[in-house]
């Protein structure tokens, strides 16, 4: 389809050699000479983009300007001017202009203002997808070598890259064939931890950063004096961060941005209990059993949060005014806002928050959520959509007010599940559709990583004969019995507690206020 070009100037005439050079290019173009006529043009006719004339008789081109905003606000609009009076530009730029050319123009310029304007998706598909065709290789050859734990995070990184740039571009080839490049690295990357995640725990070999040892290795020593805050977002993805990146941007520099490695299984109830006590499950389960709650326990399994913090800062030697909160629901976080300058006299305040956890239940359980989240880009809009707009947001303003360092990390990731893996188990087994403990389970043993001695993983054990099983990649658990009505019901849902880049490897971010 042929573009059409409106372009208002007194001057018109002048300018026929540029029309004819755009011509030349297959563009059409319709001139006038003043303000009026190009309102009362853009009025019969729909545009493609507008080049205005900034000082044209009779209405200016800023007034012709908003009057074309008011009746079709989404046609792009070229200002063009002699004058550089910084108060013209700024008033051009705050009436949404698309670009701003100061005379005398060329015919080059205008050429890479329609290019900017109007080609710009489609050159920047083209761009995207020849770069990753590169990437591809590079990523491929890599994915078939004998990766170490700091490659796999470089690796995450890179195809967490790719999926953010490849997603919004039209054309979705390359989204398809990095959607597979991602399911071959998900069933690597779970062959490597089977081999190699006992023998971190067990010191056979050196582990990469853990989420249990997190507070002690990298927290603890950025107390020295100085103030801190800790927001832990619940089940935040690493994907889900480099989205809110941006927002964060506008008041802290980053000092640290690091992949980190939770612990299995990658469930709250076992990696935010390890992060807050500095101790594995099962060390938790022997030093403060009146701080741990086993999976047949009724009731939080993570309340207690605070009392592990607390036992953590006294091992590491730390005397210090310390705050814990806990945010579950909108007024929570209100009032943490409202009274935030309560929390400027300690030395370490930790922050829970729980909303993109809940945002996952609630898309499983809840048709409209699962509608808006109907992707992982839908979801990761969501979670932006939803931090832009929550007190978490007033927070982190006032923390960089305050002039304090923040810390930001998770728990575990969560991934998108669409594999069905049947199981059987007793009464007592828990309910998690990643990970199954108990005794007496049955599956087949291709189908999920097994870990006979809990005690090796540092798990507790519920019996004598327990086990702890993880599905891999996009598997999830389902019972024989009623399994149609399981696999429709969680089916293509978001879900935690098993082995997958999404959920073991999470962002560890450390920010100075600007």
């Amino acid at each position: 389809m042929q573009v059409k070009i409106l372009w208002a100037d007194d001057e018109i005439d002048l300018l026929k050699p540029h029309i004819l050079f755009l011509e030349s290019k297959g563009y059409k173009v319709e001139a006038v000479n003043n303000g009026s006529s190009a309102v009362d043009k853009n009025d019969e006719e729909d545009f493609d983009i507008i080049f205005l004339d900034e000082n044209m008789p009779g209405i200016s081109g800023l007034e012709a300007l908003s009057r074309i905003k008011k009746a079709k606000p989404y046609v792009p609009v070229v200002m063009i001017t002699k004058s550089e009076e910084e108060h013209i530009m700024e008033e051009a730029i705050g009436s949404n202009i698309a670009d701003y050319l100061i005379k005398p123009v060329n015919p080059n310029q205008i050429l890479l203002a329609l290019k900017k304007n109007l080609d710009r998706s489609k050159l920047v598909s083209q761009t995207t997808n020849s770069n990753y065709q590169r990437e591809f290789r590079e990523l491929g050859m890599l994915l078939n070598s004998r990766l170490d734990k700091d490659e796999w995070r470089d690796v995450y990184d890179q195809l967490v890259y790719w999926e953010l740039k490849l997603e919004g571009i039209e054309d979705s080839g390359m989204q398809e064939i990095l959607n597979m490049q991602k399911k071959e690295a998900n069933a690597q990357f779970s062959r490597f931890i089977e081999d190699n995640y006992l023998d971190w725990l067990n010191g056979v070999e050196e582990s990469p950063q853990l989420i249990h040892t997190l507070f002690k290795k990298e927290i603890n020593p950025m107390m020295d004096g100085e103030d801190i805050f800790v927001l832990v977002i619940d089940n935040l993805r690493y994907d889900q961060w480099k989205m809110l990146s941006p927002i964060f941007s506008k008041y802290f520099s980053k000092q640290k941005e690091e992949i980190i490695y939770s612990i299995l299984p990658t469930a709250t109830q076992y990696a935010r209990n390890a992060f807050f006590a500095g101790l594995m499950p099962l060390e938790i389960q022997k030093k403060y059993p009146q701080y741990w709650r086993s999976e047949e326990d009724e009731g939080g399994k993570n309340n207690y949060e605070a009392e592990l913090l607390e036992t953590n800062l006294k091992r590491l030697g730390r005397d210090v005014k310390w705050s814990y909160n806990k945010i579950t629901n909108l007024d929570a976080g209100k009032k943490l806002a409202d009274n935030f300058n309560q929390l400027l006299g300690n030395q370490l305040n930790v922050i829970v928050w729980n909303f993109v956890d809940m945002l996952s239940h609630a898309r499983t359980e809840m048709e409209v959520i699962r509608e808006l989240a109907d992707d992982e880009s839908a979801y990761r809009s969501l979670t932006v959509s939803w931090f832009d707009h929550s007190p978490l947001h007033d927070i982190i303003k006032k923390i960089s007010d305050a002039g304090k360092k923040l810390v930001i990390t998770t728990d575990h990731g969560t991934v998108r599940v669409s594999n069905p893996v049947k199981i059987m188990g007793e009464r007592s087994t828990n309910t998690n559709l990643r990970y199954k403990t108990g005794r007496n389970l049955s599956y087949k043993d291709k189908d999920v990583f097994k870990v006979s001695d809990p005690h090796e993983a540092y798990l507790p054990k519920s019996g004598i004969s327990s086990e702890y099983v993880f599905t891999r990649d996009n598997d999830y658990f389902v019972y024989p019995n009623n399994y149609n009505h399981f696999v429709k019901h969680f089916g293509d849902t978001f879900q935690h507690g098993g082995i997958s880049l999404e959920e073991v490897l999470i962002p560890f971010v450390v920010l100075e206020p600007k």
